[in-house]
């Protein structure tokens, strides 16, 4: 993975976290698992020997991952001002006439996106709806062409 990854100052500050947390507790953890069905004696048929040789293949390859993307990191100045309009890293709220209804995003690097914390939905800069807003000034309506179809939304608000 040698691509541009987008995360915001909080995003790179979580994967760290999730990184320690695989190397300095899952890792040993899985580690002790295996000295333990080793301990066992026959390998072969020992199915918890087998089933902590995979988890640790996928502790070992989110490591990898996780490493890959912080290596790769670009970290987004989330102060920009008003006239730049919508841009990755800004609060936005966005009405949808056509479904009278209001939601409120984070635009985000795709590394980030696709969770809520009960105000915002973290979106990705590269989604449909994240493309059509980006550079979007408050009053603007854009047309989001989704999947399942095109949709108008209108920039209520930058944050």
């Amino acid at each position: 993975m040698n691509e541009k990854v987008i995360l915001t100052k909080q995003g790179y500050l979580d994967l760290e976290k999730k990184l320690d947390e695989l190397k300095l507790v899952k890792r040993p953890e899985i580690v002790e698992r295996i000295k333990e069905a080793r301990a066992q004696g026959d390998l072969s048929e020992n199915a918890e020997y087998e089933a902590a040789r995979n988890e640790q293949s996928l502790i070992e390859g989110q490591i990898l991952e996780i490493e890959a993307k912080l290596k790769n990191a670009t970290i987004i100045d989330e102060a920009h001002s008003l006239s730049d309009g919508v841009v990755t890293g800004s609060k936005v709220t966005v009405h949808y006439p056509e479904l009278n209804r209001t939601d409120k995003y984070i635009i985000v690097g795709t590394t980030e996106s696709g969770t809520h914390d009960g105000e915002y939905y973290r979106i990705s800069n590269e989604s449909p709806v994240g493309k059509a807003l980006l550079y979007a000034k408050i009053g603007e309506t854009v047309t989001v062409n989704a999947p399942g179809g095109s949709k108008k939304a209108t920039v209520v608000s930058i944050d």
